[in-house]
């Protein structure tokens, strides 16, 4: 059975974004880009793999991509209708009625069964690209985190995980820190 991964950077403070939404607050790291480019390139964006000297890299971890309708808007804003399309594309959203590509399809119900719907496939593992309120719906069917750990206190913001309150057990798998004082760690569920 495939594995779920919520795969996303955060503050240490525990907020994947600016209170706006904006997810480009946090510092780059030539060391952790080089690390992503071989051990994560199927989570960096189709237009910018060429940017990165990746464009044709094989996907290494997950073959399918889960995301909210507020992380595909900044690819629709600046005229991106299949952000991952080296993957297969589901955006959850109510709003959104129709798929303005074909690559990328709407999820508009029950999104627990879609995704177990996809676990149940054959292939590599799907990537939950965000956000906190997607991940906070998917709670109970994430497997893994892969957390990068940003040193920064945002104080308010979009939190990685917005749920009601409950215990969810995971257990670290590895963890690495990067020269800019990042810390990547990767979590499994306790189950």
């Amino acid at each position: 059975m495939r594995k779920l991964a919520y795969y996303f950077a955060t503050s240490v403070d525990g907020f994947i974004a600016d209170p706006d939404g904006d997810g480009n607050i946090f510092p780059v790291s030539e060391e952790f880009t080089a690390f992503a480019t071989t051990e994560y390139p199927e989570t960096l964006p189709t237009h910018v793999r060429p940017h990165l000297g990746i464009e044709n890299a094989r996907n290494v971890r997950f073959d399918t991509v889960v995301m909210g309708r507020r992380t595909y808007d900044p690819a629709l804003q600046i005229g991106i209708t299949s952000p991952y399309a080296h993957l297969r594309q589901y955006v959850v959203s109510r709003s959104i009625e129709q798929s303005p590509d074909p690559a990328v399809e709407i999820v508009r119900g029950d999104v627990v069964a879609k995704v177990r719907e996809l676990k149940r496939e054959n292939g590599l593992d799907i990537y939950l690209c965000g956000g906190g309120d997607l991940a906070g719906q998917l709670r109970d069917e994430i497997d893994e985190l892969h957390v990068k750990t940003y040193p920064v206190l945002l104080g308010s913001g979009i939190p990685m995980v917005s749920a009601s309150f409950a215990v969810t057990d995971f257990q670290v798998a590895s963890t690495r820190v990067f020269d800019n004082g990042l810390i990547f760690t990767t979590y499994t569920r306790k189950r």
